[in-house]
């Protein structure tokens, strides 16, 4: 685990407030605009930050008085990573009704195309609405039961990991000579046999810079986080308060030790939404006079100064004085680009002069800013050197 806290930003729409679009600062005629987002990664890598949440589904953002219609996040983040340096870029992947072998190669492309930052955050997709707008006929009611979803993403979640692991680092030959490019006993079927699905070849993309990109998950019910606790490299949580961070905390712990793992490669992120600057209060009042939010926003909010954003950071980070020592936070900014730039601007300077941010530059890989080393392919035959990235 990294020795500061990891801070990321999610980059949902014009904000996490259904009615950011409403302000002109938002420029809401550019929401879809890939510029747009290349400048809003571009202001999470000026300040350091860790990495880039783009949330989606597969159905269009559905909430009153909100955005509707969204780009898809995974080639979002392909058309940025070429154009952006040092930050995560972590799109959400719905497994549900999603082809494995297709979600697979795409994550593997945004790997090589970021040069070793991709991540991908593994998503369910729980309404019938959206199971009719792919055909699926065999779902009955419409709609797969919790622990069902997530054991079809589990299923996924170990396609994609073979796949990745499918061509050995050496696999690519390029004998001039021969004309022989790769090494044939190299590059392994997956052979998975499943249900609703099965994949018997190998990935068409050689291995990528990290190897296996991370897993994130968000774990908003039970079953999501046992498989967090089978799978993840990074989970975040809502949390409204300490005690339930803990809470978080101690029962990821717990799962994780149970399937085997070491829970401290497994970093736990809680959400925070954040209202920044001068004005945060009247903005809120504002945009929820225009779509109330019930003053619930699911997790915990920020309104108000940097200093008192930095504050909550070291409190939940912290393992001592009552702290919920949990590894990072996840920012959700209410408006964007406004509260992103106070984070970056205004938020990020305080944290580094009070040591909760590294000084240094990035790490070269996703995987090396949360401390994991580079897996070797289950399939090499000897195993490749752990840490080093291509």
């Amino acid at each position: 685990m990294p020795p500061t806290p990891l801070l990321g930003v999610e980059l949902s729409d014009a904000g996490a407030h259904p009615a950011a679009w409403r302000l002109p600062a938002a420029d809401p005629g550019h929401l879809h605009d890939p510029a747009r987002w290349v400048s809003l990664v571009r202001a999470a890598q000026r300040g350091g930050l860790d990495l880039v949440l783009l949330p989606g589904g597969l159905g269009p953002a559905d909430v009153d008085g909100g955005v509707r219609g969204r780009l898809d996040p995974l080639l979002t983040a392909s058309f940025v990573a070429p154009l952006t340096t040092g930050v995560g870029l972590v799109p959400t992947v719905t497994t549900t009704h999603t082809e494995p072998f297709h979600v697979g190669k795409a994550v593997q492309t945004l790997d090589w195309v970021s040069r070793g930052r991709a991540g991908w955050e593994v998503a369910v997709s729980r309404s019938p609405e959206e199971a009719a707008l792919v055909g699926r006929k065999d779902v009955a009611g419409g709609a797969l039961e919790e622990e069902e979803l997530w054991a079809e993403a589990d299923d996924v979640a170990e396609v994609v990991a073979r796949m990745e692991d499918s061509w050995e680092d050496d696999a690519e030959v390029r004998d001039v000579a021969t004309g022989r490019f790769v090494d044939r006993d190299r590059i392994h079927a997956v052979a998975f046999e499943g249900d609703p699905f099965s994949v018997a070849g190998a990935s068409i993309t050689p291995r990528s810079p990290q190897g296996r990109p991370p897993v994130v998950v968000r774990a908003d019910s039970a079953a999501a986080l046992r498989f967090a606790a089978r799978r993840a490299d990074v989970v975040r949580v809502p949390a409204h308060d300490l005690a339930t961070a803990v809470a978080h905390r101690r029962a990821l712990h717990r799962l994780v030790a149970e399937a085997g793992r070491d829970p401290e490669e497994v970093a736990l992120l809680v959400e925070v939404v954040a209202w920044l600057g001068p004005d945060a209060a009247e903005r809120r009042d504002a945009l929820d006079r225009w779509t109330p939010t019930n003053t619930n926003p699911g997790t915990v909010e920020h309104v108000g100064d940097a200093a008192g954003l930095a504050d909550l950071v070291g409190a939940w980070t912290g393992g001592r004085d009552g702290g919920a020592g949990v590894d990072g936070v996840v920012v959700r900014p209410a408006v964007l680009p406004l509260d992103l730039d106070a984070l970056v601007d205004d938020v990020v300077p305080l944290l580094r002069r009070r040591g909760l941010r590294p000084t240094g530059p990035p790490a070269r890989t996703l995987r090396g800013t949360l401390g994991l080393d580079r897996p070797a392919s289950r399939y090499a035959r000897v195993p490749a050197t752990a840490g080093g990235a291509r």
